[in-house]
């Protein structure tokens, strides 16, 4: 914690209550009171166990639909037991999640939220099935390039990582734009590749928000 920090006031909301498992990869949150089978829309998190341990993400979604900031919603909380092939902008796992989505929980939207690979395999997948997501919130996507990341180069999957990047760089205007938010801290190495993705990302119709 810097000097001046003070935390904010949802950390003092109530307990938002556990999210029910799915299988071993998924766990769902719903706010109290929604029935199991109505529709909402759904927030779906790669490296769901670390945002929820390290971020309290249901606590502050809970928090924000008590104060109406957001209207009601749930939270698939999603992991992979094989995160550096699975994130790496792999096109089986991209089909897999896209097919997936309807079975987690009745929605009438779904929205991604990931970091780093997360972040990288929310857009890979949204790419290759433009209905998948209607919204992203990515947070300091690993979106290598040799010209910026050469110290990534040992990654098992930086080609086909710099292969995707390369293509959504020179991208074709979006047939079907969508809201993408973009945060990246100043001093993190992903900063630059950040910045040109979200640029590259804005060129072709999305509407994208950068935050420093």
């Amino acid at each position: 914690e810097f000097p001046g920090y003070a935390p904010p006031a949802w950390l003092a909301a109530p307990d938002p209550g556990p999210a029910a498992v799915v299988d071993d990869l998924t766990r769902v949150w719903s706010p109290p009171g929604a029935s199991p089978r109505a529709p909402l829309p759904l927030l779906v998190v790669h490296d769901g166990t670390a945002y929820e341990r390290e971020t309290q993400l249901t606590r502050l979604v809970a928090h924000a639909i008590a104060t109406e900031r957001i209207p009601a919603c749930r939270v698939a909380l999603l992991d992979s037991p094989r995160r550096d092939e699975d994130y790496s902008a792999s096109a089986r796992y991209a089909r897999a999640l896209a097919a997936r989505l309807p079975a987690i929980a009745p929605a009438t939207a779904h929205a991604g939220l990931g970091a780093s690979l997360g972040a990288l395999a929310l857009l890979h997948a949204r790419a290759l099935h433009p209905g998948a997501f209607s919204a992203l919130m990515l947070q300091s996507g690993s979106y290598f390039r040799q010209r910026w990341d050469g110290h990534e180069a040992g990654f098992p999957r930086f080609n086909r990582i710099a292969r995707f990047v390369g293509r959504m760089l020179g991208g074709a205007p979006a047939t079907t734009p969508i809201p993408i938010a973009i945060t990246c801290g100043a001093p993190e190495e992903n900063l630059t590749n950040n910045r040109a993705m979200a640029g590259a990302l804005r060129r072709q119709g999305h509407h994208v928000t950068f935050t420093i």
